[in-house]
């Protein structure tokens, strides 16, 4: 079986091979504004067609970038194909021309030639040609035909008629008939140009000579090679009959709408016979020789030679219909006898619209100018005249048109520009309306996506940040979270996060915060101190993954909470070499005396630095006290004889955070009759190496110390060389404008019991001011500090001046006191 079919195949291509050489290359013909060729059918995969880029004048290296196809219905066998290389039209796959065109005459493929870039569409027919494939073929391998002795010579008997599925000169050709002495063989021709055959009896019959004769029947077709079919005839000799049935006319014609349904009388025969009995009853039915297309279609009454409509009429697909009739009695030796019905059917509006859609350039972008073609559209209405006659149109308010490129062949272009983010997609209503009456219209819709393009920066969805955040934080915890939306779609609304470069106190804000690149959510890196640092900015980026890229910027301001971290620093009095502070307090002291002032700084801010003093431990609570807000410790009463000469104290200062710190300071105080010229640990200004340490603010105090004692040093050196100066140029005999300033290194006791010290400064020789300076430098017992007065004059009395004690006040100069 499988080398018989692999004979068949090859004898097959050489068919194909000799039609190709005998009708020379595929047919080229334009036809109004169009390319048709022609190809023969059962051409193998990949079969020459024609050179479509040639022909159309393409340039063939931009047909794959410009999308040069054909464009097909949906569910279409894509018979042929178009190499985008070289722009050739070949087979894509076997065309079976009796399978593609089920009706005989002209078969056509008709293509749609689409290119993009601009749009350019061209329509191509390519006709299939038909080969001799098919041999012809008999409904039955023997036939028998019933023929009374009485038959008069030329007496005629149709036949059963070979179907042969080729068309043209490789269908039934004509017929033959094997040598015989009784009959012989008439070819006619149908009115659709098919044969059939007729016996024509030649010699009188003789029933009891010969009651059979057998035939052979052989039909030919008129292809290259012949092809041939056979059927054996069977020729019965009945007795003698001695009328046969006759119609009214040979031939009838009706017409019939095509929409006419099952069950309608198409036409009333009447056949006729002059026997009486059974020899004039008179049967109906279809001849051998009708097609099995009529046998599908109607029915003929055997009795009362009713044709009736059984199946479903088409008119696209055949508009008239021929039917062969025959009628005999029911006789012994009854003879047919034949007529011919011709059924023209009439055209109904009975096939609506057929849209094809064929998407070009979907989803489109947004940014596609006006103009921009979105999809091919194609129109199909079966009926003829009027009925299909098309219109088409897109429904309202979307932002396409149709545009018509040949005729039932339309273009739907954009007309103004689209926005995704307003409307991310429509559905375009096709509608497609005949001029039937009434018109039917078919209505499709067209999903059209809109394409994002990256249009849109990111947005944050606040303007700025602020973060507040409690210092002493644990490194790598969360403190906030940024976030921006971007309207776009895809990777064009993909956001990543960074954090800009920058710095802050000159280290790199990298080393401070880090940020989730995709969800936006900012970790401190570091513990963060109020005391260093209080408040930072950083910008954060959001940028999208579009090309090119799309950004947007935010400002975070991170804020410091103090926490209640710092101890108090007690700064005064200051213990000498570990040991307890200690001081002297004279027993003459009167109630309110100042023993001294604890002083105490907090690195923190707020509630967290108010400092509040109290007096935790004493040897008697009665004797001092200590202001709460200053620390300044005063006694109460004064002292009596039985109070002991030493008091034992400890001062508390405690900051308000909560829980709130503190520290505690041990005060040695001792009772004496007279108190000694040397300071007390209350002047001790200085902090431990801990308390320096830990705060810039305790620094800046040291500081700020020693620029005072600094200040003060060089006052007095310049003075004192100022002072010498001026003494050595009097003794050489240099004036100096009376009155004369002189220098009082001596001391003298005051009377508030003070140790006072007078240096007198004069201006420098040459100048105009007459007015002479005093310094004067006072040290109490009780508040153990220098009092520096400064720019004193210290001018001679003048003649309305009484009193001398008003002649070193200074109301006009500015004093300074350092302690």
């Amino acid at each position: 079986m499988g080398a018989r079919a692999g004979s068949g195949r090859g004898q097959l291509f050489l068919r194909s091979l000799l039609f190709l050489l005998l009708a020379g290359p595929p047919a080229r013909h334009p036809a109004r504004g169009q390319l048709r060729y022609a190809v023969p059918e059962e051409l193998e995969h990949g079969a020459f067609v024609a050179n479509l880029g040639e022909d159309l004048g393409l340039d063939v290296s931009t047909l794959s970038a410009r999308r040069f196809r054909i464009v097909s219905r949906a569910g279409a066998r894509q018979h042929l194909e178009v190499n985008l290389e070289n722009g050739i039209l070949f087979v894509n796959e076997r065309i079976d021309r009796e399978e593609v065109c089920e009706a005989g005459g002209t078969c056509l493929l008709h293509l749609q030639l689409l290119v993009e870039s601009p749009l350019e569409l061209y329509r191509v027919e390519v006709e299939v040609l038909d080969i001799n494939d098919h041999a012809p073929t008999f409904p039955w391998q023997e036939y028998v035909l019933e023929v009374a002795e009485s038959a008069v010579l030329g007496a005629r008997f149709p036949l059963e008629s070979a179907q042969d599925p080729d068309v043209g000169t490789n269908s039934v050709h004509t017929y033959r008939l094997s040598p015989n002495g009784f009959f012989s063989l008439e070819v006619q021709t149908r009115s659709d140009a098919s044969k059939f055959a007729e016996l024509v009896l030649e010699r009188a019959l003789d029933r009891e000579q010969q009651r059979v004769h057998r035939v052979l029947l052989t039909a030919l077709d008129g292809g290259v090679p012949e092809r041939s079919g056979t059927a054996h005839i069977l020729v019965t000799v009945l007795d003698a009959n001695d009328n046969v049935p006759a119609f009214d006319q040979p031939s009838y014609g009706v017409s019939l709408p095509e929409d006419a349904p099952a069950g309608t009388l198409v036409i009333q025969l009447n056949a006729t016979d002059l026997d009486e009995g059974p020899n004039g009853e008179i049967e109906y039915s279809f001849s051998g020789h009708a097609p099995p297309r009529v046998r599908e279609l109607f029915h003929i009454e055997p009795r009362s030679g009713q044709v009736l409509l059984k199946g479903r009429l088409d008119y696209e697909r055949a508009s008239l219909h021929e039917l062969y009739v025959q009628a005999k009695d029911r006789g012994p030796s009854a003879v047919a006898v034949h007529c011919r019905v011709l059924v023209h059917l009439l055209d109904v509006n009975d096939n609506a619209p057929e849209v094809t859609l064929t998407s070009v350039s979907t989803p489109v972008l947004e940014d596609a100018p006006p103009g921009t073609v979105i999809a091919v559209i194609s129109v199909l209405d079966r009926d003829s005249g009027d009925n299909g006659r098309v219109s088409c149109e897109v429904g309202p308010n979307v932002p396409f048109e149709l545009r018509s490129s040949f005729r039932n062949y339309y273009t739907l272009v954009t007309t103004q520009a689209l926005d995704r983010e307003v409307v991310p997609e429509y559905n375009v209503s096709i509608t497609a309306r005949d001029m039937g009456s009434p018109a039917l219209l078919t209505r499709s819709t067209l999903t059209v996506p809109v394409s994002d393009v990256n249009d849109n920066a990111p947005r944050f969805l606040q303007p700025s940040y602020s973060v507040y955040v409690m210092e002493n934080n644990a490194p790598g915890a969360s403190i906030c979270s940024v976030s921006a939306l971007d309207p776009d779609c895809q990777q064009n609304a993909y956001l990543s996060y960074s954090i800009a470069d920058g710095h802050i106190h000159g280290m790199p804000v990298g080393t401070y915060v880090s940020i989730n690149s995709d969800s936006g959510h900012m970790y401190a890196l570091r513990s963060l101190d109020y005391e260093q640092i209080r408040s930072f900015q950083i910008q954060v980026q959001a940028q999208d993954a579009g090309f090119p890229p799309l950004s947007a910027n935010v400002t975070v301001h991170i804020f410091v909470l103090d926490q209640n971290d710092n101890a108090p620093v007690i700064i005064s009095p200051m213990p000498r070499n570990g040991s307890v502070a200690t001081e002297l307090v004279p027993r003459s002291a009167r109630p309110g005396y100042l023993v001294g002032t604890v002083s105490a700084v907090d690195a923190d801010a707020g509630l967290n630095s108010r400092l509040s003093y109290q007096l935790l431990q004493a040897t008697d609570f009665t004797l001092f006290s200590v202001a709460p807000d200053t620390g300044e410790l005063r006694t109460l009463r004064s002292f009596l004889e039985q109070d002991a000469s030493q008091q034992q104290l400890v001062v508390q200062v405690r900051d308000g955070g909560q829980p709130a710190l503190s520290a505690t300071v041990s005060l040695l105080l001792s009772v004496v009759e007279t108190m000694p010229q040397t300071l007390s640990d209350f002047s001790e200004f200085s902090l431990p190496p801990e308390a320096s340490s830990s705060s810039p603010l305790t620094l800046y105090l040291l500081v700020s110390l020693g620029s005072i004692s600094f200040t003060f040093l060089l006052a007095i050196l310049i003075l004192t060389a100022i002072r010498c100066r001026g003494e050595q140029r009097s003794r050489q005999g240099d004036s100096c404008s009376p009155p004369r300033c002189h220098c009082c290194p001596g001391s003298r006791p005051s009377s508030d019991g003070l140790k006072t010290s007078n240096l007198t400064a004069q201006p420098p020789a040459g100048t105009t001011a007459a007015t002479c300076y005093c310094y004067k430098v006072c040290l109490g017992p009780e508040s153990a500090q220098s009092d520096f007065m400064f720019l004193k004059p210290c001018s001679p009395p003048r003649n309305n001046e009484k009193d001398p004690g008003k002649r070193g006040q200074a109301p006009n100069h500015p004093s300074i006191s350092g302690g």
